[in-house]
């Protein structure tokens, strides 16, 4: 079962209490102040793994506490500090205050690491409240509370290039010709109901990572379909396929319509760059003419057949091209950066 969104309910660990202690040895009757402090509480981090593909572990579990610290003992013994707790989760999660929707932060690469509740400090013994002027302090502190709150976690897949669109425009049928995924496929509606990834893996150790996600239909912004659900998956995506069948009525309509749609979900989803692909040539004669698409932001336009294995190597030839230099462009804009802050021209 894929989950890609929970709720979970967690709670760090309160600290020790101070200790109130006196020392009481062989030839020292009236030892001074000896109570030590109370331990730290365990927080709770959530962490990426890369083993991971679905928060179906929490589904089911939805409260997760850390260890409380112990107390403090006498002979200034500090108690012992509870571990921390770390959840798992897969890579590309983000972390959000379920109360107000509060981002937090998200966990991408494999051991990202993010403090979601602070454990409780360990409270002061008596032996940290004496003086020259209070040499018998009886008083102690009682530990601190840990951190609790409600956490909403949210999976958004990474991956290089999103495929969007319709039911039954061929999405997952290009996805398991160029990668070795192997998606449900089926001659009926919505056969895709949960997001599926595949590796395409070129000549020269190329390689980049695409996203299949289920069919967008007219409305799904608004929740028609399982497109809301899972728009959120191609949010990461540096680039996105619309796909069109030939065999459409109006593929322009077809277009303009995806476009809409992912325009409605976010706005900066839609000024990603973006090819149209037009797919199932193989159901048009060869000398038929192929209906054209306006599409002037697109980087390109590709006529292929998933089922004939017609124009997928200029296809995938061309989204590594566009991939790769889209993730250079942010290492060459972080090192422009640099070199300004350090007052290169």
């Amino acid at each position: 079962m894929f989950v890609d969104r929970v709720v979970v309910s967690v709670e760090a660990g309160a600290g020790g209490a101070g200790a109130c202690s006196f020392a009481r040895f062989k030839y020292q009757p009236k030892g001074g102040p000896d109570g030590g402090d109370g331990g730290r509480g365990g927080s709770v981090f959530v962490r990426a793994d890369r083993n991971l593909a679905t928060l179906l572990d929490y589904r089911y579990a939805t409260t997760w506490k850390a260890d409380r610290g112990g107390h403090g003992k006498g002979k200034t013994q500090t108690g012992r500090s509870a571990d921390d707790l770390y959840l798992p989760v897969p890579c590309g999660t983000e972390v959000r205050d379920a109360a107000h929707g509060a981002l937090l932060g998200e966990v991408l690469q494999d051991g990202d690491t993010l403090l979601v509740a602070r454990g409780g400090r360990g409270g002061r013994g008596n032996a940290r409240f004496a003086s020259s002027t209070h040499q018998a302090p009886r008083e102690w502190e009682p530990g601190g509370e840990g951190q609790a709150r409600r956490l909403e976690l949210v999976l958004k897949l990474i991956a290089d290039v999103g495929l969007v669109g319709e039911p039954n425009a061929g999405k997952s049928t290009l996805l398991s010709v160029i990668s070795a995924a192997r998606p449900k496929i089926a001659d009926y509606p919505f056969t895709t109901l949960e997001p599926n990834l595949g590796v395409v893996g070129l000549s020269g150790r190329r390689s980049f990572v695409v996203a299949d996600i289920p069919g967008i239909i007219e409305g799904a912004h608004a929740g028609r379909g399982l497109g809301l659900r899972f728009l959120q998956h191609v949010e990461r995506t540096r680039l996105l396929a619309f796909l069109v069948p030939l065999d459409a009525p109006d593929p322009q309509a077809v277009y303009d319509q995806l476009r809409h749609e992912v325009a409605a979900y976010s706005p900066a989803l839609a000024e990603k760059p973006h090819v149209v692909v037009q797919t199932k040539r193989d159901l048009l004669p060869q000398d038929a003419e192929l209906p054209r698409i306006a599409a002037p932001a697109a980087l390109g336009r590709f006529v292929i057949s998933s089922a004939a294995h017609e124009g997928l190597e200029e296809f995938t030839d061309a989204l590594w091209t566009h991939v790769s230099a889209l993730r250079d462009a942010p290492e060459a804009a972080a090192a422009e950066s640099a070199g300004w802050e350090d007052g290169e021209p």
